[in-house]
């Protein structure tokens, strides 16, 4: 079994108890990971502070990540109450007007969506690394439709696909400070987020159908791939981006 304990994970982008950030959460904390939970605001600490007791010893935090003053504040906090930091995951992405196909994306909606999606990770990487001083692990949140066209997926396409870059960049700026930066690419799952994308109960039939394993994956098994990624077990491994969707994406017509 992976022993967290003495580790300080901070876990960004809880929303509800459907979050991808919530299986991850559960995860790291029955390893024994100390956890800090962050939410974007004032609407979503109602469902942050119904969500906490079920972690031990867990605190929760409000960042909004596109704010630089949030970001600072918040780390502040973490110096002052853990010292260090081991993990952070970043369960972050949002494109306003998703709906739009790429070509009638407005400059606006494409600053915001690769802001949000992708250089919140730098933010939130550069504002942890003088807290890891023993190393540790830098983990996001991707989809197979930064590598293929999906339906509806429009402009968040472009935006993990830079994401995915972030990710191999600061793996090599990082890696000399034995700071690890990986990602996910998790299949479909039933999220706030996914509310936003046209049709996706189409896309979970389409996986159920075509995928090796013939169904959907949940949190947990995403959080348990986290839980790996972030753990000395895969002390080896950076830059990478880790396929939890049940095989969906080895596939072809």
């Amino acid at each position: 079994m992976i022993d967290l304990k003495g580790k300080v994970a901070v876990v960004f982008g809880l929303a509800n108890k459907r979050s991808i950030a919530w299986g991850i959460a559960q995860k790291l904390s029955e390893a024994g990971a100390t956890l800090a939970i962050c939410y974007q605001n004032e609407r979503l600490k109602k469902e942050a502070d119904a969500l906490i007791p079920e972690l031990k010893d867990a605190k929760a935090y409000q960042c909004d990540v596109a704010i630089d003053s949030d970001i600072e504040n918040v780390f502040a906090q973490f110096k002052n109450t853990y010292g260090k930091l081991d993990i952070i995951v970043h369960s972050i992405g949002f494109a306003p007007n998703i709906k739009n196909a790429v070509l009638q994306t407005t400059r606006e909606d494409f600053r915001v969506a690769f802001d949000i999606s992708a250089y919140s990770l730098i933010a939130l990487a550069r504002a942890a690394e003088p807290l890891m001083t023993d190393g540790g692990s830098i983990l996001t949140l991707t989809y197979y439709g930064s590598d293929k066209v999906l339906p509806n997926y429009n402009i968040m396409g472009p935006a993990k696909a830079a994401l995915e870059s972030v990710v191999r960049y600061l793996a090599s700026d990082l890696g000399p400070k034995n700071i690890r930066v990986n990602a996910i690419s998790a299949g479909p799952i039933k999220t706030l987020a996914a509310r936003g994308i046209g049709d996706f109960t189409k896309i979970l039939t389409a996986v159920e159908e075509r995928a090796p394993l013939h169904r959907n994956v949940d949190q947990l098994e995403v959080g348990g791939a986290a839980l790996f990624l972030s753990s000395n077990l895969a002390s080896g491994i950076t830059g990478e981006i880790t396929y939890v969707d049940c095989g969906y994406n080895i596939t072809g017509l």
